[in-house]
């Protein structure tokens, strides 16, 4: 009986070790602590290289500013090639707005927090997920 036991134990072990080996997809836990105001919502996007400054993204949020901070999570995120973008969108267009020199009017990050001089490119906002759950802090 005690054998028995040991073998069952052996087999409920090694069934749940492969299944986190298996584990296909992951989570994007995304925080935003730095918002001037509460005004508008943010407006937070998963995005590939097709889909940067391009559009919507491969998934998004629009969600609102508390105590001048928001947190989402993309779940069931596939390994791959990613960059978080983040819009204050102040007036609640849906979109970001330009002053008249053409410069970003509402305040707008990325992930890996980039130094920007001009437009912000996939190359320096790209995070890889690979083989586990990631969290990350983005600031404007």
């Amino acid at each position: 009986m005690r054998t028995l036991a040991i073998l069952i134990v052996c087999l409920l072990t090694q069934f749940l070790t492969q299944a986190q080996e298996e584990k296909s997809t992951y989570t994007v836990t995304i925080h935003v602590n730095n918002f001037l105001n509460e005004k508008g919502h943010a407006l937070i996007g998963l995005h590939n290289q097709e889909t940067f400054m391009k559009g919507k993204g491969i998934e998004g949020y629009k969600k609102e500013i508390t105590d001048g901070k928001v947190q989402v999570t993309f779940d069931n995120v596939k390994p791959g090639t990613y960059a978080i973008m983040v819009l204050h969108d102040k007036n609640d267009n849906n979109r970001m707005d330009f002053d008249g020199s053409g410069m970003p009017a509402e305040s707008y990050g990325m992930s890996n927090n980039p130094m920007l001089f001009g437009p912000p490119s996939f190359n320096e906002a790209k995070f890889e997920v690979t083989d586990q759950d990631i969290e990350m802090t983005v600031r404007f």
